[in-house]
């Protein structure tokens, strides 16, 4: 049983994609179409220990920063390293970020000797906030570039990925599926949609539930580690129309209150 008072949107994506399977299954959907290319039995968890000095108008310390997902892998017999950033909320300065995160990482690998030539590194970031996403994904995306100089300035991106634009069709795994439909579903609050006859893992309801802000869905939730998604949209038809009969009483309420006092003038 997971405890969601200690849980974020954050921390809630973060503990879903530590999940072999899940991240497997998400990342050959975003990075390859669904094609089997990377393979859950092949991914080492990695340690991505950086720490980055930054500048704070409070106080200057050294704060750790963590990249959220990393994990080393072979494709086609070449290591690489595969990292997922997820993001609820907008960030301008995301591009920086990952470009220090990369490149710092780069720099470690320099300095281990054991590493002969640096592994390579794919970062995907996940967004799932309700707003469209207005920032830079591209360096260049920060600046004016005269187009004689074009061809010499470096250009540095990452693969964005907003949840709900996800074709989970191309998701194999089932509850990795199941997760990004709900999400999905629950920011359209198309709460019909979830009304299907399919057993979605109870934790993984809940991760979307509060990555989407919809937690009036996971009260009273059952306690098996799989839940009938009819029982739980049946509890929120309920809830909506009893919420529509207090909102419909007190129209009533108002209208013979206002006639009441037409009369007495």
């Amino acid at each position: 049983m997971i405890l969601t008072n200690n849980l974020t949107p954050d921390s809630a994506c973060r503990t879903f994609l530590s999940n072999d399977i899940s991240f497997v299954s998400f990342s050959n959907a975003i990075l390859f179409d669904g094609k089997q290319v990377i393979h859950p039995e092949r991914l080492v968890r990695y340690e991505n220990d950086m720490s980055l000095i930054i500048d704070d108008t409070k106080s200057a310390e050294d704060k750790k920063r963590r990249r959220d997902i990393v994990v080393k892998t072979d494709i086609n017999g070449v290591y690489c390293l595969l990292s997922i950033e997820h993001q609820s909320t907008i960030d301008k300065n995301m591009v920086i970020r990952c470009g220090n995160y990369e490149m710092m990482e780069y720099l470690k690998q320099l300095k281990n000797k054991k590493i002969k030539g640096l592994v390579p590194q794919v970062m995907i970031v996940f967004y799932t906030g309700d707003k469209k996403w207005n920032a830079p994904v591209k360096l260049s995306n920060y600046f004016d570039i005269p187009e004689e100089l074009k061809a010499y300035i470096n250009e540095w991106k990452f693969i964005f990925v907003d949840v709900k634009e996800i074709d989970t069709s191309k998701i194999k795994d089932e509850q990795t599926r199941y997760f990004i439909e709900a999400i999905q579903e629950m920011y359209k609050g198309n709460y019909e949609g979830l009304h299907r006859r399919i057993k979605m893992n109870r934790d993984n309801f809940i991760y979307a539930a509060i990555i989407t802000g919809s937690l009036d869905l996971i009260r009273d939730l059952p306690e098996e580690d799989e839940i009938d998604m009819c029982e739980g949209t049946e509890r929120r038809r309920k809830t909506r129309k009893e919420n529509s009969i207090i909102i419909i009483e007190s129209k009533i309420r108002k209208c013979i209150k206002s006639t009441r006092t037409s009369n007495t003038k």
